[in-house]
């Protein structure tokens, strides 16, 4: 079944339907929820949220985009609020960078790939959404704009600064 089909049985009460939808979904939000976050229970608070908040409002969507764009545009409110909230979040230390690897990370440079986590894991939210689902979800320019509600040339310029700021600290930290 294609996904337009799962969502229309979804939105018309079909529980399996609703229940597969967020199955086939749920790796995809939980791993940006980890990147964006840099904290495995904060992600996992995230995911869950915006989970229940895409379940408790599926009649409203409508699938003009992926159902994963959706989910992630709703985990990325729940994050904004969360900052908004709690004003500033503690960066994640090394230990937990390196437990989050998975089979993508393993197979590019540890080093490297461990300290971009890190760069990021320090950044403010604001600056690496837009790296993240560019980098790691392959989001063109206009469905990043959408989901961060940014014009477009703000994600540009926010991509371009990001890459510039990661550059810099790998070549402070010699390991570029």
């Amino acid at each position: 079944m294609d996904e337009i089909h799962i969502i229309k049985e979804a939105q018309n009460g079909d529980r399996k339907a609703l229940s597969e939808l967020l199955a086939n979904n749920y790796n995809i939000l939980k791993g940006y929820a980890l990147k964006i976050t840099g904290d495995p229970n904060l992600a996992q608070d995230i995911t869950q949220e915006a989970m229940l908040k895409a379940v408790l409002n599926i009649k409203k969507f409508r699938p003009e985009a992926k159902f994963s764009t959706y989910l992630i545009t709703i985990a990325t409110n729940t994050y904004r609020d969360y900052l908004r909230k709690n004003k500033r979040l503690e960066p994640m230390d090394d230990d937990i960078v390196s437990s989050a690897m998975s089979v993508e990370e393993i197979s590019l440079n540890n080093i490297q790939y461990s300290a971009v986590l890190n760069i990021l894991s320090q950044m403010p939210y604001e600056k690496k959404a837009v790296f993240v689902l560019k980098h790691y979800y392959g989001y063109k320019y206009e469905e990043i704009a959408v989901i961060l509600d940014w014009p477009i040339g703000t994600v540009r310029s926010g991509l371009h600064y990001c890459i510039k700021h990661i550059k810099n600290e790998l070549e402070r930290r010699k390991l570029l």
